[in-house]
Formats: C-alpha cells, sequence, structure tokens
C-alpha cells in the first residue's frame, strides 16, 4: 500500500544531500514524496538579495523534487530564525496535520547549523502535537495518531562538537545515485555561495565524498543513514526499513 512520506529539513539542498538517494527509492516504489523546506535559502548567497536568492531557490527545490515526481513545500520560516517556540510549533503542527503523513524524516537534533537543529526539535514536538485536538494550531483536523520518525543523518555524519554520530541503519542508495546528484545538481545557484562560506569547491564532489563514507562504514558503495525515534509513544515498528525492504543495511 502507498504510503505518504514527508522530509522536513532546514534549507533547500539539505534533504537532497542527505536523503534524495533515499527519497527516490521511495518514489520509485510507488509511494507519495513531499519535501519540505522550512526556509526558501533567502540568506545562502552573496550576489543576491534575501527576497531574490529565495525566489531562485523555491524554483531550484521544486525542480528537483520534480525529478523525482515529489511535491515541494516551503514553510516560509526565515534563515538563522527558526526557534523552538510555541508559534513556530503550531505552525509546523499545521503543516504536518494537512499533508498527513505516514513517516516523516528530518534533520539530525545535533548538527553544525542553528537552523538544522531547531528544525530537528520543532518537527519532533510537533509530531506529538499532530494527534492533539486540544492543540489549536490552524484549520487542518488532528491526525489519529504520531507519524513514524527518523532523524536524517547530520553534516559529514557528525554532531555539533565533531564526534561521529551512528546510525541505527543504512539505505543503499547505489542504485538512485544519479537520481541523488541530478536533484542537488538542480540547486545551482548555490556553487558561489558554499564556496565562500563553507568552503565547497564542488559541492556535488562533496556531497559524494559523503555518501561514499557512509557506504563505506556500512560496507557498501554508497549510502545514506538514519536513525529512528522510537521513544514513546512514538511509534517503534519498522515502517520505513520495510518500504525499503532489500536495501537496509546495518548502520
Amino acid at each position: 500500500m502507498s504510503k505518504k512520506i514527508v522530509s522536513i529539513h532546514a534549507h533547500p539542498d539539505d534533504a537532497e544531500i542527505l536523503a534524495g538517494g533515499t527519497l527516490a527509492h521511495l518514489a520509485s516504489r510507488g509511494h507519495h514524496i513531499t519535501i519540505v523546506t522550512m526556509t526558501p535559502g533567502d540568506c545562502g548567497s552573496v550576489e543576491y538579495g534575501p527576497d531574490e536568492i529565495a525566489a531562485m531557490r523555491r524554483a531550484e527545490a521544486s525542480a528537483a523534487a520534480a525529478l523525482i515526481a515529489a511535491d515541494y513545500i516551503c514553510a516560509e520560516f526565515r534563515d538563522l530564525a527558526i526557534f523552538n517556540d510555541d508559534h513556530s510549533r503550531r505552525r509546523v503542527t499545521e503543516l504536518i496535520r494537512g499533508l498527513r503523513p505516514d513517516i516523516i524524516l528530518t534533520s539530525a537534533p545535533s548538527d553544525y547549523h542553528c537552523d538544522h537543529e531547531a528544525t530537528s526539535l520543532l518537527v519532533r514536538d510537533a509530531c506529538f502535537g499532530v494527534s492533539c485536538p486540544n492543540y489549536k494550531a490552524g484549520v487542518a483536523g488532528a491526525l489519529d495518531g504520531i507519524p513514524h520518525l527518523y532523524f536524517m543523518d547530520s553534516v559529514e555524519g557528525r554532531d555539533r562538537n565533531g564526534r561521529p554520530v551512528q546510525s541505527d541503519f543504512c539505505v543503499d542508495v547505489e542504485a538512485t545515485f544519479a537520481h541523488k546528484r541530478a536533484m542537488l545538481a538542480a540547486h545551482a545557484s548555490q556553487r558561489n555561495w558554499l564556496m565562500k562560506q563553507h568552503g565547497m569547491d564542488d559541492y556535488l564532489r562533496t556531497m559524494e565524498e559523503w555518501t561514499l563514507s557512509r557506504g563505506a562504514s556500512c560496507g557498501v558503495k554508497l549510502a545514506e543513514g538514519f536513525r529512528h525515534y522510537k521513544v514513546h509513544p512514538y511509534p517503534e515498528s519498522p515502517l520505513l526499513e520495510e518500504l525499503l525492504s532489500g536495501l537496509i543495511v546495518a548502520g
């Protein structure tokens, strides 16, 4: 049976870097994919103003999602202005209620960027709130239960202090790596920004190196890592792993 999978990360290109191959696998197996970015990447440029680069990056994110027949939504927060507060939590709760996902993939709790960490906290706590009818967030009705929640790898597979973060499991993405690369390549506006801010001369090559590294850690060529959030009362059944049968390797 087809499932609804929602990827929620901070900025355009984050999901492609960290989970693009997995999303491509899920789409190829008939599941409905929605890629959500919390912001339109309005600070991600040295050449354009915030409104201009935001418009460019929304268009790039939509084009990237279309490569795997996925939908794209921007939650319209702003870069460096995502905070774990009640107003933001209600916004994310309403977003999730409207999409009604079976599974959510989101950012790692500890990562190099404050927007990544705030996104992780907001999504985790909104998942609890989506099934609470008395937690008013907008017009969408409460869900029947908490969606399955998974954290993507942090950037480089390390926490904020540079320590390696172990995945619960990895997904072999060798067969979908071309899709992952094409999705990330759609974010062409980021070449100059990533060179200046991150020292990444070729962001596509850097992504490939990270994906090769995660693959090496779990015994395959190319992989993406995930952790299943199973703290009570979040769902413990391995739904994502079941949907990706034949592609799961130990983390």
